[in-house]
């Protein structure tokens, strides 16, 4: 028998984007969907009210993530992504709002505690600055670390590296310090060839051949017809492998001169027990001492 349930299995998409962004209203810059999800733009000041609306009257309960995006060539070079999840319509949408370095985001821990969790993270990736958090320090990186890791122009090296000094006992910050230059690479398409020489190629450098050798006649071969001849011809003819014995054959020499063993006297009866664990000895039992008579010699006897 089917179990009905209140809640649909998800919700369908088609619809969503109207009902939400009415609902909305001028809180949203934007709506459209993008692989299979409803994304919304909303005003960077006014993000705190548009996830409220969303929760409230929307049922979207849940905060499932906050992630970053860092575009350079923009003028507010970040992007703030709230992913949303509503458990009782079984569907998630993305909220989007645009920051940059010096243009702080407003909280929403007031609407979900992990949010402040999340914020960190973002601030310590990117640099966002979250406005209204209380506890805005780094989350993932070292309390002295400079510069925001996931940043498009944070160089791959980073700016310290630290180690530990045995002559100090500690650990020490210094600058990095590569033992190399860094290789430039050339991002040209591999099918169309580099136009310098790497190293080694040059000994590979040969005319091309104008006419491939062909071998249209057999005296072009290089083996000819005795050659031919003996092809069929087993090479291992003679070999004592491709020899047949037979069953009349004598059996073959031994290699070693090892004197005969002498045969075994009598059977193997006692095989069994000499492979059996040895048992535990049994404790010998006491003699029963003497039984002394009872009976008393009559006086006079």
């Amino acid at each position: 028998m089917a179990t009905l349930h209140s809640a649909p299995r998800f919700t369908l998409i088609e619809g969503l984007k109207a009902t939400l962004s009415q609902a909305l209203g001028e809180h949203l810059i934007e709506a459209h969907e993008e692989h299979g999800e409803l994304l919304l733009r909303v005003k960077r000041e006014s993000i705190a009210d548009a996830l409220k609306l969303l929760r409230d009257d929307h049922g979207y309960q849940q905060m499932m993530e906050i992630a970053g995006a860092d575009y350079p060539s923009r003028s507010e070079r970040f992007e703030v992504v709230y992913m949303l999840l509503s458990l009782t319509k079984n569907n998630r949408i993305m909220v989007k709002c645009t920051a940059s370095e010096d243009t702080p985001v407003p909280t929403v821990t007031g609407l979900w505690p992990n949010a402040g969790w999340l914020e960190r993270e973002v601030f310590d990736m990117y640099g966002v600055l979250f406005d209204g958090n209380t506890d805005l320090r780094r989350i993932l990186t070292d309390y002295g670390f400079e510069g925001h890791p996931f940043r498009k122009d944070f160089p791959l090296t980073g700016y310290v590296e630290l180690r530990y000094s045995e002559d100090e006992k500690r650990v020490v910050y210094e600058p990095v310090e590569l033992a190399q230059d860094l290789r430039q690479f050339d991002f040209m398409s591999p099918w169309e060839g580099a136009d310098y020489v790497l190293p080694g190629d040059e000994k590979a450098d040969k005319p091309p051949v104008d006419e491939p050798k062909t071998t249209e006649k057999p005296s072009e071969t290089g083996a000819g017809k005795k050659a031919d001849d003996k092809a069929a011809d087993k090479v291992s003819a003679g070999a004592p492998a491709e020899e047949d014995g037979g069953t009349d054959a004598p059996p073959p020499e031994p290699t070693e001169d090892q004197p005969d063993r002498k045969a075994r006297k009598g059977k193997a009866t006692d095989t069994a027990k000499a492979t059996q664990p040895k048992k535990a000895p049994a404790a010998k039992k006491k003699a029963a001492p003497a039984k002394r008579s009872t009976a008393k010699k009559k006086k006079g006897e």
